[in-house]
């Protein structure tokens, strides 16, 4: 016995996993909105629950004091001919209408019987409605609606055709004791049941189709288009027609559909830039291969001209090799750089007014055409950096101060007097170099993305990549460049510290 129950129980344990498995596979398999259908039906239909159970109970109380009023008519018209005196067929008829076995008043705690059965069977069940309309506490309210629940759902739960006995005052004062069969009770409760059932599904569809139209409508649809877009857009980021158009709600949906909608125009911006770097990164180490080459010629032929005795050639030829040594080498980190980042500063102390002075020579600075060069630093200030990478910044910040001036109307064209002038200053390990000039200054639009490549050029044509490179360049010594204000023109100020230790 204990075995075939062990065996039943582990069958039953089987089918219920396997339900379970099968229900977890066909929510997998359902959309957001066939659950949202689904979930809107079952919590209706347990409202529905919620509501029915007390309803029955209601009905239950109802009909049983339809009883008692029928019943209490029937005793009436026996009123006048005393105990007993009721002949059969009018007896059989007047409880037959009233749907009952038996009827008698209560009177002092006194049965007086006024329609007997004609055949005595046992009492299975008693109620007493009178209960039902007492006032009470909140508690007491709530005790007696459970009972009122538990004895009607008992009602469907009964076996057999049993007696019961309901007492209740269907007129105030008149109290009556009643008895009749529960089957005809249950069967009115069944069909009751039945119709509340049948109503309760109509509404329940109808309610669940208009919330879920509703909640499809304004939550569902709006999610669904985020996650075509969103797929589609990953598929192909550098399409700008992917990018999802918001609409104008002013809700949650809304605020995330602006939010994709910035996102996604920022990736694609980004992925453009990238693109962009990636060709002329590939367009400049070709360029740089050959230049390479043309350069480790002019170094030859400059290494000749440095033999000759004339003392213009001995004055300019150092310069000119060790610009070409430049030149060489940047090229060189140039093919290093499409496959790695900038070499790390090799750092060491540099004087840093000969280094601005060769960065003047470079630029051909002062100028016979009106553009002036100043440099004030002290002859014995030194800076601890890397000289190649120090003379890039500098070259490029100076470079950027030539062009501008040079592209304003009158600079350097015998109008507008034309100046860039370098100073520097050390404050305890600190040193401080600013670049100023009197050009047209840096405009606002361009402010906001001023040291990153192809956004921050301040000039038509430009790409920003000197500011680009400086900014990296100064960020890998550990030091600052930032743009200060000025009345007029631009003035950039690094800031580089000594090594710890």
């Amino acid at each position: 016995m204990i075995e075939e129950a062990l065996s039943r129980t582990g069958r039953l344990w089987g089918r219920l996993k396997a339900v379970r498995r099968m229900l977890g596979s066909i929510r997998e398999r359902l959309g957001l909105s066939a659950k949202l259908l689904l979930l809107t039906l079952l919590f209706v239909m347990l409202a529905e629950v919620l509501i029915f159970v007390p309803s029955v109970a209601n009905f239950r109380i109802s009909w049983l004091s339809d009883r008692l009023t029928a019943a209490r008519l029937a005793a009436l018209a026996t009123q006048d001919r005393g105990e007993g005196r009721v002949p059969d067929p009018l007896r059989t008829e007047l409880l037959k209408t009233a749907q009952v076995h038996a009827v008698s008043w209560l009177r002092n705690d006194q049965h007086t019987m006024v329609l007997a059965f004609d055949r005595q069977e046992p009492i299975g069940a008693r109620y007493d409605l009178t209960s039902a309309s007492r006032a009470g506490g909140f508690w007491s309210d709530v005790a007696l609606r459970a009972r009122l629940i538990w004895d009607a759902m008992g009602v469907f739960f009964s076996e057999g055709d049993r007696m019961i006995a309901v007492a209740g005052e269907p007129v105030p004062g008149d109290r009556l004791l009643i008895v009749l069969s529960e089957s005809a009770l249950k069967a009115a409760m069944i069909r009751y049941g039945l119709n509340i059932l049948g109503l309760s599904i109509i509404i329940s569809f109808i309610t669940a189709a208009l919330v879920y139209f509703a909640l499809n409508n304004m939550l569902v649809a709006p999610m669904m288009r985020l996650t075509r877009n969103i797929l589609s857009f990953s598929q192909h980021p550098e399409d700008a027609s992917r990018i999802i158009v918001p609409s104008q709600r002013k809700d949650e949906i809304g605020i995330a559909e602006r939010g994709l909608a910035h996102m996604q125009s920022e990736l694609h911006h980004t992925l453009q830039q990238k693109s962009r770097l990636a060709a002329l990164g590939l367009a400049v180490s070709k360029i740089s291969h050959d230049l390479r080459n043309m350069l480790a010629n002019a170094q030859l032929i400059s290494d000749r001209l440095g033999s000759l005795q004339d003392p213009t050639v001995q004055r300019f030829a150092p310069k000119l090799i060790a610009s070409l040594d430049r030149a060489i080498s940047l090229c060189e980190s140039t093919l290093r750089f499409g496959r790695a980042e900038e070499a790390p500063p090799r750092r060491e102390l540099t004087l840093l007014r000969a280094l601005v002075t060769d960065v003047g020579d470079g630029l051909g600075l002062p100028r016979d055409d009106g553009i002036a060069w100043t440099v004030d630093i002290d002859d014995g200030l030194y800076i601890d950096g890397d000289r190649d990478q120090l003379y890039r910044v500098l070259s490029n910040l100076c470079r950027n101060a030539l062009q501008a001036i040079e592209q304003q109307e009158g600079g350097g064209t015998g109008g507008l007097q034309g100046h860039i002038r370098v100073s520097a200053a050390r404050n305890g390990s600190r040193v401080t170099v600013d670049v100023r000039d009197n050009g047209p200054g840096v405009p606002e639009k361009a402010r906001a993305h001023l040291f990153e490549a192809f956004q921050g050029s301040a000039r038509k044509g430009g790409t920003g990549l000197g500011l680009a490179v400086a900014h990296e360049l100064v960020a890998a010594h550990g030091g600052t460049i930032l743009l200060m204000p000025t009345d007029r023109g631009t003035h950039f100020r690094i800031e580089i510290s000594d090594r710890a230790g």
